[in-house]
């Protein structure tokens, strides 16, 4: 489970360094498109350098401070300034702004100046793409930088932007304080006009309600209806009282309780005395009855006493309780009186509110404009104040001096620009190219483009002479080349079914792909393994295998299918090659499509079947004419060659579907003429290294017995 887990990590690897090795191949196979094309670039930037003109840049500094307060700043006249970072903000593009920038090209005639007499060019834009302003972070100092090829006019320009800048900054705050005094004073006139007038509109008001005072402590009404509040209140709690006292004394009687027994009798004071003076008349007259008789004088004169001071209480009590009743009947009298009174004051009072409303609406203006005017006063007298001492909240912190060396052009970074640029424009060339290049170049275009078997590779073979391409595998059988047709040999003879196999086709798209030399060279290792093996030039029309074998006879192919000759015998070579013999063309036909079509063929093919065990058939190209198609349907079996990097991938896959479209059978491709010591060694360096190993060894036998060393051959490509 651990290997199936780790096991994709090591593929990814794989195939990431192949790409990498890829695009290392890209650069170097079209290397010197790189070279050329960085060296322009290099060039170009130098090139630039010399004749680019040197550009100065000076620098000033200035120190824009918080503005605390704006002269406008008043609360009854609210124009407040905005909020601080908008304030810089605001500045910075003043600075940059038309206006100013005008007034210095003015100052300065700049409209004159060469660098910027251009014809149709906008002078105040070009003078403002000159200047930056570069804020200090973290901090009210701005560096305001202007560029020139004149190192002291672009310190001159730097000095007098900004100046200029803080002196209009300084002429608009003046004139601001001038105009806000102006407007100060006319609305302190205003103002104290409008105050005079609520005012007295206050006092004619006050007149003609005939009122001393609406204010609460002065208010005569309200103090007399508070007054009544308190009488009244104390006027309602008497008279319930009496008329409790009544209610409670006439429920006693009711209940027939002796007057003299009423506690409110008894406790008046002089009915107290009169009890008083009864207990003791009554103990006399008691006294007195024991002794006497009715009709003794003391007795009669005490009963009669007695009675008197009875009738007395009793008169005096039933006095009591008709004072109590007349006192609550006042008492009440009085209550509803006072209640009167109460009600004619809130009468008067809310009259006297409904005439408040007014008052207060008069008193108010009055106060607003008391307060408006007071304000006014005393930001006039600020104002004055301020506009004696102005000061800027903006300076000069550091002037512009003329720069000793030019920003422009930058040469370190030119340069480094220009090498940069030059790799990054010749490998994106190298790539463009890579991409639009669509020649087919290794086994996987085979497979993927032509969905074809791969059958090998064919070396570049570094002689311009066809003896020595075609007859490679028997004149060098242990070079690269030779081994690279046996490996061709022996991926047919492992297809499937292999015996069937005994005609095989050999064509190619188009001409120079090198498909005689493959035809020739996969003759001569057929017969090296032991099979008789015949090669015959199907090419009729630009035949070759004569030139390569140096056989010139006017007889060939052509003589026995235009019946010529009667018997192929005569027109079979031998050759020095064990197991081959060759059958030329001979002279060019004039209609080599119907002579390749005839039965002839037919037959000539039937009698080489029966007496070879293999046979080679060099066809003309595909795409030039239609003596392949015809010569391949003959034939068991078609080997498609390719030359490397030289046919289009959409030429040979139509070349190949009109084979497959005629029912033929296309055993697999070759691909001829690749150099594996040169450009194209990335494709296949590991075949080339495997293959000159096994040479070399071969080669190191071979050489044993004598130290030879052959001239070197001229360089070629495989294919004629």
């Amino acid at each position: 489970m651990d290997n199936d887990t780790f096991s994709p990590e090591p593929q990814n690897i794989a195939e990431e360094t192949v790409n990498l090795r890829h695009y290392w191949h890209i650069i170097l196979e079209r290397r010197w498109l790189v070279v050329a094309a960085f060296i322009s670039v290099f060039v170009l930037s130098i090139i630039y350098l010399f004749k680019a003109t040197p550009i100065y840049q000076a620098s000033a500094r200035i120190q824009i401070n918080r503005e605390n307060e704006s002269v406008w700043r008043i609360d009854a006249l609210t124009l407040t300034g905005n909020q601080e970072q908008d304030y810089l903000q605001t500045q910075y593009k003043n600075l940059l702004s038309r206006s100013l920038i005008q007034s210095v090209i003015n100052q300065l005639k700049l409209d004159k100046d060469e660098h910027y007499a251009r014809q149709g060019v906008d002078l105040i834009k070009a003078v403002a793409d000159d200047i930056q302003i570069v804020p200090i972070r973290l901090s009210r100092l701005v560096d305001v930088k202007t560029e020139h090829p004149d190192r002291r006019k672009a310190a001159l320009i730097a000095n007098t932007l900004v100046t200029t800048f803080i002196q209009k900054n300084q002429t608009l705050k003046s004139k601001e304080s001038a105009d806000l005094a102006a407007f100060l004073e006319q609305e302190a006139t205003t103002q104290k006009s409008k105050l005079e007038n609520a005012q007295e509109r206050l006092q004619s008001y006050s007149l003609k309600e005939n009122n001393v005072s609406f204010e609460d402590a002065e208010n005569i009404v309200l103090q007399a209806l508070k007054s009544y509040q308190q009488e009244s209140t104390r006027a309602r709690t008497e008279a319930v009282t009496a008329q409790q006292i009544i209610d409670e004394v006439t429920q006693m009687l009711e209940n027939g309780a002796a007057i003299e027994t009423i506690p409110y009798v008894q406790k008046d004071p002089e009915i107290g005395m009169m009890h008083r003076e009864l207990v003791l008349i009554e103990a006399k007259f008691n006294g007195l009855k024991k002794r006497y008789k009715s009709k003794y004088p003391d007795y009669q004169q005490t009963a009669e006493e007695l009675n008197t001071l009875r009738e007395s209480i009793a008169h005096h009590s039933a006095s009591l309780i008709q004072s109590l009743s007349n006192n609550a009947v006042i008492a009440k009298q009085n209550a509803d009186k006072l209640q009167r009174l109460v009600r004619e004051q809130e009468d008067k009072q809310l009259d006297l509110k409904k005439t408040k409303i007014g008052y207060d609406v008069f008193k108010r203006d009055a106060e607003q404009c008391d307060l408006l005017y007071k304000t006014v006063l005393g930001r006039l007298k600020e104002t004055d104040i301020t506009s004696k001492k102005q000061s800027s909240n903006m300076l000069i912190v550091d002037s512009a001096d003329p720069p000793i060396k030019p920003i422009k052009p930058r040469k370190v970074l030119t340069i480094l620009l220009g090498i940069i640029g030059g790799l990054a424009v010749a490998i994106g060339l190298a790539f463009f190219v890579n991409y639009l290049d669509d020649s087919i170049k290794s086994q996987d275009d085979v497979e993927t483009y032509l969905r074809l078997s791969f059958l090998g590779y064919v070396p570049n073979i570094k002689t311009n002479s066809v003896v020595e391409r075609d007859l490679q595998s028997h004149l060098h059988p242990q070079s690269n080349a030779a081994e690279g047709f046996r490996t061709i040999r022996a991926t047919i003879s492992l297809t499937h079914k292999p015996e069937k196999c005994r005609v095989l086709a050999v064509t190619s798209t188009i001409p120079s792909e090198g498909k005689s030399l493959v035809a020739s060279n996969l003759a001569i290792v057929t017969a090296q393994t032991g099979l008789k093996t015949l090669l015959v030039d199907a090419d009729l029309r630009r035949p070759s295998v004569h030139k390569a074998y140096q056989l010139h006879s006017p007889t060939g192919l052509s003589s026995y299918l235009s019946e010529e000759i009667n018997s192929a015998d005569n027109i079979v070579h031998r050759t020095e090659v064990p197991n081959l013999e060759v059958v030329c063309c001979g002279s060019v036909p004039t209609t080599p499509s119907e002579l390749i079509g005839s039965k002839r063929m037919q037959q000539f093919l039937q009698q080489a079947r029966e007496r070879y065990d293999r046979i080679v058939l060099d066809c003309p190209p595909i795409s030039a004419v239609s003596d392949p198609l015809i010569i391949s349907a003959m034939s068991d079996g078609v080997v498609f060659v390719t030359k490397f990097n030289k046919i289009r991938r959409e030429h040979a896959r139509k070349s190949v579907q009109r084979l497959q479209n005629a029912g033929i059978h296309i055993l697999g491709v070759v691909l001829n003429d690749i150099d594996f010591e040169g450009k194209d060694s990335y494709y296949y360096s590991y075949y080339y290294y495997q293959n000159r190993y096994y040479a070399s060894h071969y080669k190191s036998r071979a050489e044993k017995p004598k130290d030879k060393v052959e001239p070197a051959l001229p360089k070629s490509r495989n294919g004629h």
